[in-house]
């Protein structure tokens, strides 16, 4: 059995050679992280956030907005409308929908229609910053996906706010067909910067 240090002073005296006693070390490697490993979880958020991305845009205008049109006599959503629209095709789309159709509109501009832009532009400011080095070149890039999501939320807003009335004020209708303008075109602008911004990463870790 080990002597402890107090039993071999007392036996050998103050000069005793008592061997040195270290701590186990406490370091849990599990815990570092590489560089590599923080790049591969930032690659599988941003495609867990495409995914999602596709998913909401597929549920909003290609399923959702479309059934809308059941319930308005056949007239698109002014979201739908990339063009934008006016005031009398406003003043038309109150008519044909009740207020339980309008209701339901609104509810999906806070519901999804809310989500779908935040969920892009965060993925997309992920997207870029993982992939692109330069700073100036990052905010150069982050500028569509942010200003798209404020737009489309402000857009949501500025259509029920139009579609409330039975007589459209015609700022209001102004004001949310160009938001609906300005997000399509954002939206497709943050579209390519995506594209630019994965083939940077590309070719950097090809360099690398």
């Amino acid at each position: 059995m080990a002597k402890t240090r107090a039993q071999r002073i007392k036996k050998h005296g103050a000069n005793a050679v008592v061997p040195e006693q270290s701590s186990p070390s406490v370091v849990n490697p599990t815990t570092q992280r590489s560089p590599e490993k923080a790049a591969s979880n930032a690659k599988l958020v941003v495609v867990a956030g495409i995914v999602a991305s596709v998913l909401l845009f597929w549920y909003v205008h290609l399923l959702t907005l479309n059934q809308m049109t059941q319930l308005s006599g056949g007239l698109a959503m002014p979201d739908s409308l990339a063009g934008g629209f006016s005031t009398d095709y406003v003043q038309h789309l109150h008519s044909a929908m009740n207020d339980d159709a309008r209701g339901q509109l609104s509810f999906i501009h806070k519901t999804a229609g809310t989500l779908f832009p935040l969920i892009f532009a965060f993925t997309w400011v992920l997207l870029i910053g993982t992939n692109v080095a330069g700073r100036a070149m990052r905010w150069a890039l982050w500028a569509a996906p942010l200003l798209f999501a404020l737009v489309r939320l402000w857009g949501n807003i500025a259509i029920d706010t139009a579609l409330a009335s039975p007589v459209p004020d015609g700022g209001q209708v102004a004001l949310a067909s160009t938001l609906t303008v300005v997000g399509w075109v954002l939206f497709l602008v943050s579209v390519v910067v995506g594209v630019v911004a994965a083939v940077l990463g590309r070719q950097r870790s090809k360099r690398a």
